[in-house]
């Protein structure tokens, strides 16, 4: 069917997706491209195919057309993909050994490069706290290149999982420029986890209370920290040495 009015319902549904309130009522997010759509479909998680009419681009899979004058509307991009879709949201699993715990990331680019990273370094699962930005924000999904597909995430309240890992045997590492041990004297474990704190105010002092111990990344003095994202794929990347 093709659609040529952004008067009609179902497009304004689908526009609607932008917003976190929308996508946790329907449980469906939105993603833009074809990198995206593909790895969606691999997953199983594509519910529905957008496309802007005349793109020659076919999946197994209920299949909307639109005209170039809707896209526009329903994309965020100024130059918008022709191709779009609208997926399920992505079941939970269970919590592995290889943890990143996440307290207040709020950049949508930050979020999506500590996904990619954790993937890179066979991090098993990501926990948010419920103070992180959407992960199904659209600038998250982009950030991703479609690595959001391969990797456990979840959302919990931190100051009850932390002591239930704890319980479990999880070595929990906070990130601390004094008073914490370089990465190269951490003793590899199988079980652990590192929390990482948001942008400004790095993780939350009652948080910090909680860990097993302490880590830092040694580096020139003349700087006196990292981006976020860039500081969870060094110790991860070493982690996994």
């Amino acid at each position: 069917m093709l659609y040529s009015s952004i008067e009609n319902k179902k497009i304004k549904n689908i526009k609607k997706l932008y917003t976190k309130k929308y996508r946790d009522e329907y449980n469906e997010f939105l993603i833009e491209g074809e990198h995206l759509v593909l790895e969606a479909y691999k997953k199983g998680i594509l519910k529905e195919l957008i496309l802007e009419e005349g793109t020659d681009f076919k999946l197994d899979i209920e299949t909307s057309y639109v005209t170039s004058s809707v896209l526009k509307y329903i994309s965020e991009l100024s130059n918008p993909s022709k191709i779009m879709g609208i997926c399920k949201k992505i079941e939970e699993k269970e919590i592995a050994k290889k943890l990143v715990i996440l307290d207040g990331v709020q950049d949508p680019g930050n979020l999506g490069t500590i996904i990619r990273s954790s993937v890179a370094f066979n991090i098993d699962t990501i926990i948010l706290s419920k103070t992180c930005v959407d992960l199904y924000n659209s600038k998250v999904l982009r950030a991703t290149q479609g690595m959001i597909f391969n990797i456990n995430i979840i959302e919990r309240d931190l100051e009850e999982i932390i002591p239930k890992l704890k319980e479990n045997n999880y070595k929990v590492y906070g990130t601390k420029v004094n008073g914490g041990k370089s990465l190269k004297d951490i003793e590899k474990t199988d079980k652990f986890a590192i929390i990482m704190g948001n942008e400004g105010n790095g993780v939350k002092p009652e948080i910090l209370d909680m860990c097993s111990d302490y880590i830092y990344i040694d580096m020139n003095k003349s700087c006196e920290s990292l981006n976020v994202g860039v500081a969870t794929s060094i110790i991860l990347y070493e982690l996994d040495k």
